[in-house]
């Protein structure tokens, strides 16, 4: 009731003419959905999707990529392991909100005399230079976006993948020692290859994640053109009671994410089967 109806419930008012409170007149088909695509003004859908889709794709690279670093240098046994697991996995501990009012602050896009946060630490450093506009950029603030969600899920990957390189078998490693392998040659065809499922399994808990996302980019920017994305644009849609309008939207974000998710649940039924 609670989710597959609601999901029938918001599929109807999306092929609707219901534009405001007083209610729908009658069934219209696909014509909302087209008219995202063809008349939405300043192309204003089209326009949440490419920024969706630049802050997905900086937010995947740079959480995996250092999620597995910090997973690869914890697995090497370094002194403190267990001190720096936990700060890596404290940012998971704070809520989207209280992280983005921070990080609102840190990516301050005023520079020199006014300058604020990160850009007052480059300007105390004499690396003016560096200093940004950070989300405000016109070009590129999009993808700024994505390092607070980074700073956040990082260390979640991170625990993935740690757990990944710990149940690896002793036996393979032993096996490749024998064969006179490098540490290179180790984790290239050894290591690396076993942990696939666990990289996959990442990348679509945190791919859904991030087409979802709102909290953290409400907090950080508002609601902005520069960085708006398809569920903020749902949010806006809903104040001014185009009911027909933002359903249309959400049935077009859950599409996005069934497309990564039900892939994903079709390969691992498989492999339990096939296991």
């Amino acid at each position: 009731m609670f989710v597959y109806g609601l999901i029938a419930w918001t599929t109807k008012v999306s092929v609707s003419d219901e534009h405001n409170a007083l209610g729908s007149k009658g069934f219209v088909g696909l014509e909302n959905y087209t008219k995202l695509f063809t008349e939405d003004i300043n192309d204003r859908f089209t326009h949440s999707l490419k920024n969706l889709a630049i802050f997905t794709v900086v937010f995947l690279v740079g959480a995996m990529f250092f999620g597995l670093l910090w997973a690869f240098i914890l697995e090497r046994g370094i002194k403190g392991e267990g001190f720096f697991r936990t700060v890596y996995l404290f940012p998971m501990a704070v809520s989207f909100v209280a992280s983005g009012v921070v990080w609102r602050w840190l990516m301050n896009p005023n520079k020199g005399e006014n300058a604020g946060g990160l850009n007052a630490v480059l300007g105390g450093l004499g690396l003016d230079s560096l200093q940004s506009t950070w989300w405000t950029n016109p070009n590129w603030g999009m993808a700024s976006m994505a390092i607070p969600a980074m700073w956040q899920l990082a260390g979640y990957v991170m625990a993935l993948f740690l757990a990944g390189f710990r149940g690896i078998p002793a036996e393979l490693r032993e096996a490749a020692a024998m064969d006179g392998a490098s540490t290179y040659r180790l984790y290239r065809n050894v290591i690396f290859p076993q942990l696939t499922p666990v990289a996959l399994s990442a990348l679509i808990i945190l791919g859904h994640m991030s087409m979802k996302m709102f909290d953290l980019i409400m907090s950080v920017s508002g609601p902005q053109w520069l960085t708006e994305v398809p569920a903020i644009y749902v949010w806006q849609t809903l104040l001014t009671s185009d009911y027909a309008k933002a359903a249309a939207i959400s049935i077009i974000l859950l599409l996005l994410v069934a497309v990564v998710i039900v892939p994903y649940l079709i390969y691992t039924n498989r492999a339990e089967k096939n296991a």
